[in-house]
């Protein structure tokens, strides 16, 4: 077997761990600031925007808190950053019977945020989050930000059996359940702004690695809610890179029953490959300012797609899945680029995963523009012709980033 071919099945069954904070961009702790955060907790069944009834709940991994909560703040604009949490995904037995925890040894992998954590509040984040920071371009925005317990990149709404494949840190039955109900989450918090939020003059729609997908899958229904607001759009560490079998498997994504908007991708399983998701969400709302973030080659990302490459492959050409990953995610920006007319990329040298909640948000400016500026360039012009607007919102892509990695 070719080396590079076996390192990659050997790190797939989980002596890389995907879950490690060393492959994720540092999130600064720091004081709780004025404009307090209200956690909503204790939520009711609601009739969503789609007619339908959901009931908000995390993932019930065993001996985890079922109980989703979700938090908002209001701010001095009349502006709306609505942010969907990041943590990991899974979709069969082997990721699902492996979530992120705290004191989890290096060798056992760790794959989705099963809960949300007690600690957890979004007031102890850096980037969009640090009000104090002169230079946040959404710092007196009111904010909505959807915790992420449930494996499915926000868009699932299904109850899964998976088989108990052998954590050594958990004990676990046999068989387990797994409330793949992201969407069911989103609609129960959608409820709760369409009913408390009155029209925003903007809403930026945004999260962070799995957070990235549900902002892609979920803003055409803010868009629908808010039919005079101007929509932007910025998937951080979300790229879509992923293989045929995964996208149409069960195990695999349809594992979620994903729920997307039926006035775009119609009804239920879709068939669309992840890459075309987003693009056809911003095509179907060209006034819509759309972006994404990546590094040139995010470890997280690229691990999860050597999981999909080993397991549910062949994906790409290049049996090495970090640059089989880079190929496939310079293919898509460029074809994005060249041919959707309300998009743009910052490409941002490196490998560390997501930048809205890090002190790296004020400091990257590998492609010539420190990211938070760039950003504020795009919510500076409101729509225009193809909705781009006159300003300097431009792509932007470090030095030679832009240039594939050789297959190895």
């Amino acid at each position: 077997m070719d080396k590079t071919l076996a390192m990659t099945r050997l790190w797939a069954l989980g002596l890389l761990c995907i879950g490690s904070a060393a492959l994720t961009a540092p999130v600064e702790a720091k004081p709780a600031q004025a404009g307090p955060w209200t956690k909503y907790e204790n939520l009711p069944p609601v009739i969503g925007a789609d007619g339908q009834s959901h009931t908000a709940t995390c993932s019930g991994f065993p001996g985890t808190d079922p109980a989703f909560s979700f938090w908002a703040k209001k701010g001095a604009s009349k502006n709306l950053v609505v942010y969907f949490e990041g943590g990991g995904a899974c979709w069969d037995s082997l990721t699902c019977t492996f979530p992120i925890a705290s004191g989890v040894p290096p060798q056992v992998p760790q794959f989705y945020v099963p809960a949300i954590p007690p600690t957890a509040n979004p007031a102890a984040y850096s980037g969009i989050f640090d009000q104090a920071n002169p230079a946040n371009p959404v710092k007196d925005w009111s904010f909505v930000y959807i915790p992420y317990c449930t494996g499915d990149i926000h868009v699932g709404s299904s109850t899964q059996t998976y088989f108990n494949v052998g954590n050594p840190v958990f004990p676990l039955p046999q068989t387990f359940d797994i409330q793949h109900r992201g969407y069911d989450n989103f609609m129960v918090v959608l409820d709760w702004i369409r009913k408390n939020i009155d029209a925003p003059k903007s809403v930026l729609v945004t999260g962070s690695s799995a957070g990235g997908y549900g902002a892609t899958a979920h803003f055409p229904w803010l868009a629908d809610s808010y039919p005079k607001s101007q929509i932007y759009v910025l998937a951080d560490a979300s790229q879509g890179v992923t293989t045929a079998a995964f996208d149409n498997g069960t195990p695999g994504r349809n594992s979620w029953n994903p729920q997307l908007p039926p006035w775009i991708f119609g009804p239920p399983p879709t068939i669309e490959p992840s890459p075309e998701l987003l693009r056809k969400a911003t095509q179907a709302y060209p006034r819509a300012k759309v972006s994404q973030f990546t590094t040139t080659l995010d470890a997280v990302q690229y691990a999860f797609y050597g999981v999909m490459k080993t397991y549910y492959g062949p994906g790409g050409a290049c049996p090495n899945p970090a640059v089989d990953w880079n190929q496939q995610m310079l293919g898509t920006l460029e074809s994005y680029g060249n041919e959707v007319d309300n998009f743009r990329y910052y490409l941002a040298d490196g490998t560390y995963h997501t930048i809205l909640r890090s002190p790296l948000f004020y400091t990257e400016a590998s492609p010539g523009i420190v990211f938070s500026e760039w950003l504020d360039g795009m919510l500076q012009h409101r729509g225009g012709t193809a909705g781009v607007g006159g300003g300097k919102w431009k792509h932007r892509a470090c030095a030679n980033c832009l240039d594939p990695l050789p297959c190895q």
